[in-house]
């Protein structure tokens, strides 16, 4: 799946990250982006798991 066909809000951050112009960056910013978003999407992760968890408990709970 191409990136372009996952449905954003028009007002999300993520909008102005995906369309900033990369030819400005040098070869050492571009390596410090690349960093970051994947602190970022390590800490998206996370908290999605948090969030699994949540859930499945909650429905444990009800269950009974």
């Amino acid at each position: 799946m191409d990136f372009d066909d996952l449905p954003v809000k028009k007002d999300s951050p993520l909008t102005a990250v995906e369309k900033e112009d990369l030819s400005t960056l040098s070869a050492h910013e571009l390596e410090e982006r690349i960093a970051r978003l994947h602190a970022e999407i390590e800490r998206s992760e996370t908290e999605k798991k948090a969030k699994g968890a949540s859930k499945v408990a909650a429905e444990a709970f009800f269950k009974s």
